[in-house]
This record gives structure tokens, C-alpha cells and sequence, in this order.
């Protein structure tokens, strides 16, 4: 009977022993993402090809509509902007659980830490689903796919309303071939929806029926709501946009800029890239699009990166404490 309670004994603090070891390991990961974060944030302002640090600072230096005014308003719409991309998750999430303002907060800032370095921001969809239990994961999968598709939506409505006007004043010349692959790329994905749509394949247990029924279970108010706060985010991201424009002192009317701005964002979220070179690649696509009305490369850069900073980077910063204060489902395995 001894040696049995000494036993126990000898495997509880084996047990205990596994535990810290498994919550340490568990500490240490969440504390690399962050670093990682942090490093390519550091990594982009620092060693930019496109625009040299210092000459980032020189032209804010220079910029005498740069006040306090100035900066408080800009962070006011970046607030906005993301208070209600939180309001439209916690909208979606509510058909399968209702979640506070905080704790849709906590999820939409702590993967927006997660997935500021990965290609199209694919971390985004693991880690909002590790905030649920199991059994809820593949819906939260699937309802944050939505949320993207619902501001796809409606970046592409206004993006190609703006490509169109534009192309009626300004002579724009693109790359035939990358059009004839768009074009190709248009027709597989056609024919590939079409083929789904006649059988029943299965992948990994996900079938078009399957995804039918978790689009029915959304309601109609829900994706409504959805699409809404998607415009609002849109029209303050892009008014922001304007903004900076105007503090750089760019004589512009509102429709005329928004033709170029909305095709800079359509054209820019048709190019798969990691969201660390999102940035990059918005400022070549900007610097293409306002050269046509003959604006400083360095300003629109300089405005391209202003806007990174104000609604990725912040944002992400503060989303790290809850990277760093993150706890499983207590009811997870």
C-alpha cells in the first residue's frame, strides 16, 4: 500500500510536471508571435525598398498640417473603422453564440496580430476559431470567410464602378497577359462551381450541401447588418484616405480622388499577397494609379504607409495583449 500511494505520488508530480512544462511551451509560442509581429512591423518601416525611413520622416517633418488636430481625427476614423468590422463580427457570430462587444474585440485584434505576416491574412481564420470550443471551430471557420466575402463584396462594387469612370479620363495601359490569365482563371473557377454544383464530392467531410446548409443558418438580417457595416468601414477607410491627401496639400475633388482610391482597392485585393507586403503593394499600385494626375510618388507612399500604420499596426499592437493574455475554451480539449 505504500509503494502503491508512493506511486501516485511520483505520478502526480510527473503530471504537474508535464502541465507547466506544456503551459511554459504554450507561453513561449504566444511570446514568438508577438516578437514576430513586432519584427516584421520593424522589418517594413525600417527596410522599406520603396521608401526610405528617413525620407518618411523628413516629409512628415515637412508638413506643416501634420498637428495634433490632425492626428486625433485620423485615429478617430481608424477607431471607427475597426469598432465596426467588431460590431459586424460579433453580428455573424451571433448565430451560433452570443459573444460581448469585448470578447469580439478580443478576437477580431488578437488575429489580427496573428495574421499581419501570413499570406491573405489566412491566420486570421485559426486563431479566431481557437477563441471557440471544438465542436464550433469549422462554422467559425466558415462564418469568417463570410465576414472577408461580405467586404470583398463590397470593395469590388465600388472598386469597378471607380475602374470604369477612371478608364473613361484617363488612358490606363495593363498587362495583356495578365489579363488573358485572369480571364482563364474566371473561366476554371466557373466551370469548377459548375461541376460542384452537379455531384455530391466531398472534401474532408465539406460538401456544397454542407456549406448550403451553414449559409441558411445565417440570417438574412444578419447578412444585411453585415454588408452595411462593411460599407461604413469602406467609406470611412477611403474618406481617410482622402484625408491624408488633402493634409498633403494634393488639390483634388472628392469624386475625382475616390475613382482613383476605389480602384486602388479593388485592384489591390485581387493580388493574393502576405499582409506584411500588403502595404507595398498597395503603394505600387497608388503610385501607378495618382501618377496619372501627377502626384508626388513619395507623397502617396508616404500616405499608403500613414494608413498601414493607422489601421494595421496599431490595431495589431494592441491586439498582442490579447495574443499575450490568451486562455483555451474552458470547455476545449
Amino acid at each position: 500500500m505504500i509503494y502503491f500511494v508512493a506511486f501516485l505520488i511520483k505520478l502526480f508530480d510527473l503530471r504537474a510536471q508535464l502541465y507547466k512544462t506544456k503551459q511554459f511551451f504554450f507561453v513561449l509560442l504566444k511570446i514568438s508571435l508577438v516578437v514576430l509581429s513586432f519584427f516584421y512591423i520593424y522589418k517594413k518601416l525600417v527596410q522599406n525598398s520603396k521608401l526610405d525611413f528617413y525620407d518618411f520622416v523628413d516629409v512628415l517633418n515637412k508638413t506643416d498640417t501634420f498637428w495634433l488636430k490632425t492626428l486625433i481625427f485620423l485615429l478617430i476614423l481608424s477607431i471607427f473603422n475597426w469598432f465596426f468590422e467588431i460590431l459586424k463580427w460579433r453580428k455573424l457570430v451571433s448565430s451560433i453564440k452570443n459573444i460581448s462587444f469585448y470578447k469580439a474585440a478580443e478576437q477580431c485584434l488578437g488575429s489580427l496580430t496573428i495574421s499581419l505576416f501570413t499570406p491573405n491574412r489566412i491566420g486570421e481564420y485559426g486563431a479566431k476559431a481557437l477563441y471557440f470550443e471544438k465542436a464550433l471551430r469549422k462554422r467559425i471557420v466558415f462564418l469568417n470567410l463570410m465576414n472577408n466575402l461580405l467586404q470583398m463584396a463590397i470593395t469590388i462594387i465600388f472598386g469597378f464602378i471607380g475602374l470604369v469612370l477612371l478608364t473613361k479620363t484617363h488612358d490606363l495601359t495593363f498587362n495583356h497577359n495578365k489579363i488573358v490569365y485572369l480571364l482563364i482563371g474566371i473561366a476554371i473557377l466557373a466551370i469548377v462551381i459548375f461541376a460542384l454544383r452537379k455531384t455530391t464530392i466531398q472534401i474532408k467531410g465539406l460538401s456544397l450541401n454542407k456549406i448550403k446548409m451553414a449559409l441558411a443558418s445565417i440570417q438574412r438580417d444578419h447578412i444585411t447588418l453585415g454588408l452595411l457595416f462593411s460599407l461604413i468601414r469602406y467609406l470611412i477607410f477611403s474618406f481617410q484616405f482622402f484625408y491624408l491627401l488633402t493634409c498633403f496639400n494634393v488639390d483634388f475633388t472628392y469624386f475625382n480622388a475616390m475613382k482613383i482610391i476605389t480602384s486602388m482597392y479593388f485592384l489591390a485585393s485581387v493580388i493574393p499577397s502576405i499582409s506584411f507586403f500588403d502595404v507595398a503593394i498597395k503603394g505600387s499600385i497608388a503610385v501607378y494609379l495618382f501618377a496619372l494626375i501627377n502626384v508626388s510618388e513619395l507623397i502617396i507612399l508616404s500616405i499608403v504607409t500613414i494608413m498601414w500604420l493607422l489601421n494595421f499596426v496599431l490595431p495589431s499592437i494592441l491586439g498582442s495583449y490579447f495574443v499575450l493574455s490568451y486562455k483555451y475554451p474552458t470547455n476545449n480539449n
